[in-house]
């Protein structure tokens, strides 16, 4: 069938699923600009002032918290992420640095720190017993995605600030 003999409503569709797509492509890089740019961003506050709403943002995800004295660093404990497995157990602790380049500005870098443990080893040949069980992998990455988060709560004018800039360079 050639594309002039096809129905009116096949083409409206193939432009909407078209346009969805673009549109859907769109807002995640979109939402990949705004995650790189609170992974950049400097609060116009010394980090005295900027803290205790870290400590309260990260409360409020109900984050077992450890803070080091006299310093600008937390960390949490590890906690498990999902329901238990045959195939792995995750678990996820997050660890945040406040630091201040200059007396009036400060930045927050939060990493995330995931590990899966697999269920029991294999059987020993020689022993008959299972061996212990093993940590499969952990990683240390930035989470940008609660950087971005902590950005629109603390500064939320340059939250909107950067949205917008991202709705106008990104379509």
């Amino acid at each position: 069938m050639s594309l002039s003999k096809r129905s009116p409503w096949s083409l409206s569709l193939l432009l909407l699923a078209v346009t969805s797509l673009a549109a859907g492509c769109a807002s995640t890089r979109r939402e990949a600009y705004l995650q790189e740019k609170a992974s950049q961003h400097v609060y116009r506050q010394p980090i005295a002032e900027v803290w205790p709403q870290v400590r309260s943002f990260l409360k409020e995800k109900d984050l077992p918290l450890r803070e080091a004295p006299g310093s600008y660093e937390i960390s949490t404990d590890w906690h498990m992420v999902g329901a238990p497995s045959s195939l792995g157990t995750n678990y996820v602790r997050y660890l945040v640095r406040g630091k201040q380049p200059t007396p009036a500005m400060s930045s927050v870098e939060i990493f995330k720190q995931n590990r899966t443990e697999a269920g029991q080893g294999p059987v020993d040949p020689n022993t008959g017993e299972r061996r212990q069980l093993g940590t499969d992998s952990t990683n240390l990455v930035r989470d940008m995605e609660m950087e971005w988060e902590l950005l629109q709560r603390l500064a939320p004018e340059d939250a909107k600030a950067l949205r917008e800039d991202a709705e106008k360079s990104i379509k």
